[in-house]
């Protein structure tokens, strides 16, 4: 991934030395499992761990001009290994296929970056919770096919983030157990030349589940779990940047991103505050969503392996759990730093001139006996009207002498009390939060 969409700490774990350092840690972690099976002198196991050494960006270099002649990665770094750590290094790989390698270190990238992912992802819950406590009784238009509908409060928006990014948190820890995986199995997955407990006590150490069957690889169903997670994790970012989006428009203004000190919005137009965060986030959504695609692709793979995945993970990899560590901080700032504009939410709320109420009037009417489709058209028949500005609903229902007939005027009034309709706010909160504010 680019600088622009990469943290540091993320981009560290992706970086070549840090690749290269796993691969020496499960080839030593190997050498130690087999010393302990009696298929390396124990000696050996324990001058080749007292010869690590923190793998640098000039030894990455150096096992690039390798691989530039040996056209394989793994011989390049094996290479280099043996020239760093003597004769004992012939005891490291016995047995062993790449991907015994490749796999468990990959394993342990994968794991590391769900790590950092969660840990974002539960900063911004508690930013999205706050906010939500905040505004649990900031009433604003709720809108259905973006037309506005019955009274709401932002709180209840924020609370029905805050549970589904709970959802998708689970969906990651899920994809976080599927890729958190090690291999020690051979080339076709026989262990034809090393004994399951090799590769039972490497994975134990290194924190990692091993694959009950394998072929040469660990299966790619996994890595397709956990991406198919951070495309449906980025779903759900893209919809509270659509919505904020929206909340944001000139002609709407209940809410908005912060806009920092310095900041400009256009080149051209001095005035312009646009919402360019969550514009961003929408565009980085589009690419989890491409990366989800790709690992599925990566999962039929030619018999026993064949390395069609190899070029797709070196790019989706590092890319797509870069992206939403990036996306998650982003998101986090705007919700902290975001702007509220409740008067501006009060008035598109009587922008309708009552229209919101017409739900509560079509009830008063039914339980007074009338029937729906008589009731229905009554107060569609003074909707309209006043969606055309021929007065508020409240108005024209009263100088109708039918519905007053029907209804009572005290029970017509009391079909306009915006607090009946969001008396339960607070039992839907205890629901998403505990009852305790």
């Amino acid at each position: 991934m680019i600088p622009r969409y990469t943290r540091p700490e993320m981009g560290a774990l992706w970086s070549d030395e840090s690749r290269y350092q796993l691969w020496l840690e499960v080839e030593l972690t190997a050498a130690e499992a087999m010393a302990a099976q009696g298929l390396v002198p124990a000696e050996v196991a324990r001058r080749l761990r007292a010869g690590r050494w923190q793998l640098t960006a000039q030894d990455a270099r150096a096992i690039e001009a390798i691989e530039a002649e040996t056209r394989h990665d793994v011989i390049a770094f094996l290479t280099h290994v043996e020239r760093r750590l003597g004769p004992d290094a012939r005891y490291l790989h016995l047995g062993m296929t790449s991907s015994d390698v490749l796999d468990t270190a990959l394993g342990l990238q994968l794991a590391a970056a769900c790590d950092r992912l969660l840990a974002g992802l539960d900063g911004l819950r508690v930013a999205v919770r706050e906010q939500a406590e905040r505004h649990r009784h900031t009433v604003m238009v709720g809108r259905t096919h973006g037309i506005h509908a019955e009274p709401t409060t932002f709180g209840l928006v924020l609370a029905l983030w805050w549970e589904e990014l709970g959802r998708q948190r689970a969906r990651l820890e899920a994809g976080r157990k599927a890729v958190a995986v090690g291999k020690l199995s051979g080339a076709v997955g026989t262990f034809a030349h090393l004994p399951p407990a090799v590769e039972e006590a490497v994975c134990a150490r290194l924190g990692l589940a091993f694959e009950p069957v394998s072929n040469q690889v660990v299966q790619r169903d996994r890595h397709a779990e956990l991406f198919s997670a951070l495309a449906n994790l980025g779903a759900s970012l893209e919809k509270m940047a659509i919505n904020l989006r929206h909340l944001q428009r000139t002609e709407v203004g209940e809410a908005a991103e912060p806009f920092g000190k310095g900041q400009r919005g256009s080149s051209a137009m001095p005035h312009k505050k646009n919402p360019i965060g969550c514009e961003n986030l929408t565009g980085v959504a589009r690419l989890l969503r491409a990366y989800a695609g790709a690992a599925l692709e990566d999962v039929a793979l030619w018999h026993e392996r064949d390395i069609s995945h190899s070029s797709v993970e070196r790019v989706i990899g590092p890319d797509a759990t870069a992206l939403a560590d990036y996306a998650l901080e982003r998101m986090t700032r705007i919700v902290r730093g975001l702007e509220v504009h409740p008067e501006r939410m009060r008035a598109n709320l009587e922008l309708t001139r009552g229209l919101v109420f017409s739900q509560s009037v079509l009830l008063k009417i039914v339980q007074a006996g009338v029937e729906r489709e008589r009731a229905y058209g009554l107060v569609q028949r003074h909707a309209l009207a006043a969606w055309e500005g021929r007065g508020t609903l409240r108005e024209l229902l009263l100088a109708d002498a039918e519905v007053v007939g029907l209804v009572g005027r005290e029970a017509l009034e009391a079909a306009f009390d915006e607090a009946r309709l969001l008396a339960r706010v607070d039992d839907i909160l205890g629901r998403v939060f505990g009852r305790t504010p």
